[in-house]
């Protein structure tokens, strides 16, 4: 893939969406055979060798083949070119014919030098190039969830056909939303299960290469892998093992978001960077939760995305001043308690064009989630929790006119259900340990 270049000196990759939204073939990073096809000088991989041999102390050819996820038969020859170099040597051998190699002094001299410019060890980078096209391929543009996706991914929740039909053009629309209400109505519950209305997994680097810098992309705190053992009889990969095999991601930020983390984070000590949040989660899902209490103000957060909102892509700048162009390729959610016309204007309400309201639930909703969750927490919904269940509705909700909201139900039997634990008592709902629980969740006024 060819950069164009403009005046100002502005990289801009083309990132090769697709136009027409027309599901193509699974995208399955193919195992290279060559540097070559890697995307790879053998300058890089030779770094990572060496590196990988000082932190290791010794490894056999097979476990630094494993390690770096490149081809055996160009590691290998490049472990014996490094042998004539007399940058390392055989510590020993195996009864499979491999060797084990380690650093000779000249060795961990050249590896200083390599730590010295970075200190990263481990699976060998991708072209950022080759990233691009990836997200081309796995976009979300080209997926239509229908309402049976739908009633998949939020078989867990109690949700109205009406909310099913406003979700689901704004899930198909693959823009932006805002997801509103009061506290406790499930508006984090529902966008947590968004992505997985698509219905399938996607890969992603382990890892990137841009300009010789490393930038980690495969966040395990964030991404779920999904295993994907090799043909193990032909010993050999299915796929490209630098990348990783994951659910298409569901990244949730929340008050500690701010405008830095919208960045490259460079670590000066290691010398690499860590992709940020909107980049991990491309082909998936971007929460935004409790918007508009972080610690930038919401006009100053929605300005930073007025680009890749409206046109799919963002700017991002490297350590060393170049300005790269990456896929803004999410469903992105705003997730708050306040009103939309609260936190933004008539120009940023038109770029995010749905706003969707998490309703309180009506009573017989209500009633219905006890009966849903009671089970999972240990309950048996007889005739007696059904007059505990009677007893908590017109005692302290319509007697105290106070509101529903979805997470009560939940709450209320975790409040019971500690007491229970606590008092050594079976497990039930009554009138009393209702009473209890009231007592002890809500606050009195």
């Amino acid at each position: 893939m060819s950069d164009e270049t403009s005046e100002s000196g502005l990289s801009q990759p083309s990132l090769g969406l697709p136009s027409d939204n027309t599901a193509t073939e699974p995208f399955v990073p193919k195992p290279p055979e060559s540097f070559q096809e890697a995307g790879l000088d053998p300058a890089v991989v030779e770094t990572l060798i060496v590196k990988y041999l000082a932190a290791a102390s010794a490894a056999t050819g097979t476990r630094i083949v494993r390690e770096i996820c490149l081809p055996r038969d160009p590691v290998i020859k490049l472990l014996q070119a490094l042998k004539k170099q007399q940058i390392v040597y055989y510590a020993d051998s195996t009864s499979v014919g491999d060797f084990k190699y380690a650093l000779t002094e000249a060795g961990r001299d050249r590896a200083q030098r390599y730590m010295f410019e970075s200190m990263y060890v481990g699976s060998a980078p991708v072209p950022l190039d080759v990233y691009l096209k990836a997200v081309s391929a796995q976009t979300i543009t080209t997926k239509n969830p229908k309402r049976e996706d739908l009633e998949r991914a939020f078989s867990d929740l109690l949700i109205s056909k009406e909310m099913f039909d406003t979700l689901g053009p704004a899930i198909n629309s693959g823009r932006g939303m805002f997801l509103y209400g009061y506290p406790g109505n499930g508006k984090s519950s529902i966008a947590e299960r968004v992505t997985a209305c698509f219905g399938d997994t996607i890969y992603i680097p382990r890892c990137l290469i841009v300009d010789g810098l490393i930038i980690k992309l495969f966040d395990e705190s964030k991404h779920e892998a999904i295993e994907e053992p090799g043909d193990q009889r032909l010993r050999k990969n299915t796929y490209d093992t630098r990348w990783v095999k994951i659910r298409r991601p569901t990244i949730i930020v929340g008050g500690e978001l701010t405008l830095e983390a919208l960045e490259f984070q460079y670590n000066a000590t290691s010398k690499m960077c860590e992709a940020p949040a909107q980049m991990k989660s491309n082909c998936g899902t971007f929460v935004v939760d409790d918007f508009g209490r972080q610690r930038v103000k919401p006009v100053d957060l929605l300005n930073r995305w007025i680009v890749p909102l409206e046109k799919r892509f963002d700017y991002l700048t490297l350590p060393n001043g170049r300005v790269i162009m990456i896929p803004f390729d999410q469903l992105i959610i705003f997730a708050t308690n306040l009103e939309p016309r609260e936190l933004c204007d008539e120009a940023f309400l038109r770029r995010i064009p749905y706003k969707i309201q998490a309703m309180d639930p009506t009573e017989e909703q209500f009633r219905k989630l006890f009966e849903l969750m009671g089970p999972s927490l240990g309950f048996e919904m007889d005739d007696g929790a059904g007059a505990a269940i009677d007893h908590l509705v017109e005692m302290h909700f319509k007697k105290e006119n106070r509101p529903f909201r979805c997470c009560q139900p939940r709450d209320l039997m975790m409040q019971v259900r500690n007491w229970c634990l606590y008092q050594d008592q079976p497990m039930k709902l009554t009138p009393e340990y209702f009473d209890y629980a009231v007592s002890v969740y809500f606050t009195v006024m």
